[in-house]
């Protein structure tokens, strides 16, 4: 039986499945009720400073993009931190935590950018005895424009002096949510661990607007008929937020900063893939929105299978096991040559294949073989671009398949070498170029 438990930065956990900083940890009530489904931990919903509570719009917060069959697949909303005031907060984070000894209780946090305001209320969270807590640098609207959230996380030097001023006055772990509106997460990564974090999280929400009401010519959602940018999470950002993990769990520097991977987590086998990536601790919202809290038991269940199957005992066992295979386009093998290939027996013979490729790609595939209807891959044309597999309506109808011998049809090469951009002869400042194999170098060697 697969072992869940994790130790993230020194916070322990039942399972890795932990409910990110947002509404459905706003409450004692909503805290509990995920508890009891099974998740693993909360990081509770924003806290900011005492004083006059936060004022949120009296209308839509949310948006979303919705796939043919009214899934929600890009999810947006334009709520700020807490609107309850702070003290009852945190009665309610002490309660939760006593109650719940063995579920991890991290709290999020965002004030103004000065030392005292993180000293104040660090104090004050210290008395609840939650596990840690999370420096939210990532809000993209509402607290951004008030020198908080994205307004931090853009800039490095804010992302260490913070981190730095909560490490010198807090006991507890300190995470750092990372925003992805940057042009790289690595630099306030390592603002972040130079400030002393214990680890990080990302993403936080990509800003955008979801669209346009063409009738009340206004952003949709509109609030009083204007609308506003906002941020977007859901199965829409989670190739963004692979990325941006992966970027940090690769760098050298890096290496070994614990990872808390969020963004477009619904299945256990997102779960996966970000921890293959690296990450520790996996934080969902959208996913418990849309579909609940009960969505848990089929993440937790669903991991332990596969890890059972697949014979690991621990996600420490497979945790960045993707890692040391992420690399740059200059490092990849440019004599690497596959060849698409269509099961006759699967294709539904509906064509969009041969549209696909005909019309956008190169012309590789049939439409018809001596007068009749018939999708079939011309390997001379074929790059191998996967368009085809990609926009095909049956799954694994199209495969790629690797060439190992031979000569690739298309460009009269042979096939089997293993050549890099840094290598290639095409390249202008290629050290060392590589020429292409030659027939006699492709021959099997001597016994």
């Amino acid at each position: 039986m697969a072992d869940l438990r994790v130790n993230f930065a020194g916070i322990k956990a039942p399972n890795p499945f932990w409910l990110a900083s947002a509404p459905p940890t706003d409450k004692e009530y909503n805290v509990v009720r995920a508890f009891k489904a099974g998740w693993g931990g909360v990081v509770w919903k924003t806290l900011g400073e005492d004083g006059p509570p936060i004022v949120n719009v009296s209308g839509p917060r949310y948006g979303a993009i919705h796939s043919s069959d009214r899934r929600v697949i890009g999810f947006n909303n334009i709520e700020l931190i807490t609107d309850r005031p702070l003290q009852q907060n945190l009665e309610e984070i002490k309660r939760v935590k006593k109650e719940w000894p063995d579920r991890a209780m991290v709290v999020s946090l965002m004030v103004p950018c000065d030392e005292e305001s993180w000293k104040a209320i660090l104090s004050r969270v210290e008395w609840t005895e939650c596990d840690g807590v999370e420096l939210n640098f990532g809000c993209p609207h509402g607290m951004s424009e008030r020198g908080m959230g994205a307004a931090v996380g853009q800039v490095p030097d804010y992302v260490e002096m913070v981190a730095r001023w909560c490490k010198q006055h807090t006991r507890m772990p300190v995470i750092v949510k990372l925003t992805p509106n940057v042009s790289s997460v690595v630099p306030p990564a390592l603002a972040a661990l130079r400030g002393g974090a214990d680890a990080v999280s990302l993403i936080n929400t990509v800003n955008s607007m979801m669209g346009v009401d063409i009738d009340a010519m206004a952003p949709w959602p509109h609030v009083g008929g204007k609308g506003t940018h906002g941020g977007m999470c859901g199965p829409a950002v989670k190739p963004i937020a692979l990325n941006m993990v992966a970027e940090i769990a690769r760098n050298p520097q890096l290496r070994g900063l614990p990872i808390s991977g969020i963004g477009g987590v619904e299945t256990w086998r997102d779960a996966v893939e970000y921890m293959a990536l690296g990450a520790g601790t996996v934080q969902v919202c959208t996913a418990a929105m849309v579909y609940g809290f009960r969505i848990v038991e089929e993440m937790k269940a669903g991991l332990s299978l596969w890890m059972d199957e697949k014979g690991y005992s621990t996600i420490e066992e497979f945790r960045g096991l993707a890692v040391p295979k992420v690399t740059d386009w200059q490092h990849l093998n440019l004599d690497y040559v596959v060849k698409a290939h269509i099961d006759q027996d699967l294709c539904i013979q509906c064509g969009r294949c041969h549209i696909a490729c005909e019309d956008t790609s190169h012309q590789a595939i049939t439409s018809l073989v001596d007068g009749v209807r018939h999708f079939e891959v011309i390997e001379a044309e074929c790059v191998g671009c996967n368009l085809c597999a990609v926009v095909c309506p049956v799954e694994n109808c199209i495969s790629m398949v690797e060439m190992r011998e031979g000569v690739d049809p298309r460009t009269g090469t042979p096939v089997g070498g293993h050549r890099t951009w840094l290598e290639h002869p095409n390249n202008p400042m290629a050290k060392d170029p590589k020429p292409a194999l030659r027939p006699a170098e492709m021959a099997e060697p001597a016994e």
